[in-house]
């Protein structure tokens, strides 16, 4: 979508994907303008992309771009999701460096002047904010995160940095890098890291939300998880061949084990031995079919060439923008 790019570029734009964030609107458009003319005086721009929100998150939006010219509201379709409502944001957004953050203002919008001073400082591309503590959340949800990551981390062959979400600061060339990807089921993060360039870690302390509650639930955070070792692995495909070569292993041993019985006239007796390995066998073969069903389906989906999103209205100043309508996929 070049040719909805400015001539004339902004110093820099904040993208911010919002569902159902009606109580903390007001709060985060008053602390992120601060922040962006702290760092860039007025020579910027916000996007807030509302994901099918059910409260009155879009109404609150129109307002505030009417009293904002700074401020673009684009409304998707319906609910596309965070991750493609966040590149719907990176897609329309037009600055020379790019901050993307979440609206409830956990990941502070105040640390960008630092953020940027990094950025010019190491001469980065990009720098990913990387969290010392997760302040608000429960050790369920810390312990959880922080094995995730672990083990993305084991599992790809892509470095995906430890401890980061989607809260950094990009540059024009890399953000440009990141469009050129077409795929569907999108990890932001970790096409970030597949990108290359120079890229730095920012640390900083995790804030409580604002306000609300969380819109990522458990369902959400496994289908999240999928898409990242989907997308960034294929270990999980590789697994039937690594227990394939054990189980046959464990089957030899078996197997001398019952004839080194029968020769010595005591054969081996029970049902439950047998039960087990045939449970255990029946457990290992549906994983790697479920695993071979998830990168199938990621086949068909990808196949499909569906638009990424669907933009429904929009308000605020558009400037620099032909047109506002979807992302396709890419050939």
């Amino acid at each position: 979508m070049g040719n909805q790019r400015a001539m004339q570029r902004p110093a820099l734009s904040i993208v911010i994907p919002c569902y159902n964030e009606a109580d903390c609107l007001a709060t985060l458009h008053a602390r992120v303008a601060a922040a962006a003319r702290a760092a860039v005086g007025e020579d910027f721009e916000i996007l807030l992309i509302n994901d099918g929100s059910r409260d009155d998150s879009w109404r609150i939006m129109q307002r505030l771009s009417e009293d904002d010219p700074h401020l673009v509201a684009i409304n998707l379709s319906r609910n596309h999701g965070h991750q493609l409502a966040l590149t719907a944001g990176l897609d329309l957004c037009i600055g020379e460096q790019v901050l993307i953050i979440d609206a409830d203002l956990q990941d502070p919008p105040e640390l960008l002047t630092d953020m940027r001073r990094t950025m010019a400082e190491q001469e980065a591309d990009v720098v990913y904010a990387v969290r010392r503590k997760r302040a608000g959340e429960t050790l369920f949800k810390r312990v959880t995160a922080a094995v995730f990551y672990r083990l993305l981390d084991r599992l790809t062959d892509t470095t995906i940095p430890l401890d980061t979400g989607d809260f950094r600061l990009m540059s024009r060339r890399a953000l440009d890098a990141l469009l050129s990807l077409p795929e569907q089921a999108r990890f932001i993060r970790g096409m970030v890291a597949w990108i290359g360039f120079r890229q730095v870690p920012f640390a900083y302390d995790r804030a409580e939300r604002h306000a609300g509650e969380t819109n990522y639930p458990i369902g959400k955070m496994v289908r999240l998880a999928l898409d990242a070792v989907t997308g960034f692995s294929t270990a999980p495909l590789r697994f039937a061949s690594h227990a394939s070569v054990m189980l046959a292993g464990a089957s030899l041993l078996l197997l001398f084990y019952i004839g080194w019985g029968y020769f010595r006239g005591s054969p081996v007796q029970g049902w439950t031995s047998t039960m087990l390995v045939v449970v255990v066998l029946s457990a290992i073969q549906m994983f790697v079919l479920g695993m071979i069903g998830e990168y199938l389906g990621r086949l068909y989906v990808e196949s499909k060439r569906r638009p990424l999103y669907l933009v429904a209205d929009v308000a605020g100043q558009v400037r620099g923008r032909a047109s506002l309508g979807f992302k396709a996929g890419q050939d």
